[in-house]
């Protein structure tokens, strides 16, 4: 893996299909990581503020108001969370 780079959390969604959806984006909102937990697999798991994730599997946020919005989301959890709190 390269050198990871930091993402925030900026969007919990659920589907249909009871699922939860993790969006945590870069800094400045170009790029993302999309992630799906079960409903079980989300009590296991601790959702935190920040993660860290390899450059080369980050997805393109192609939508400029989808990059705004995830980069003013990004300011706020920052101003709001270290990295590793629990959110």
């Amino acid at each position: 893996m390269t050198d990871a780079e930091r993402l925030w959390l900026v969007e919990r969604t659920y589907t249909d299909r009871d699922l939860i959806v993790l969006v945590y984006a870069t800094p400045d909102g170009t790029r993302s990581r999309r992630k799906e937990l079960s409903s079980t697999m989300l009590g296991r798991t601790t959702v935190t503020a920040a993660v860290d994730a390899d450059p080369e599997k980050l997805e393109p946020v192609d939508d400029e108001e989808t990059r705004d919005r995830y980069a003013a989301e990004v300011e706020r959890v920052r101003a709001d969370h270290d990295p590793d709190d629990p959110i």
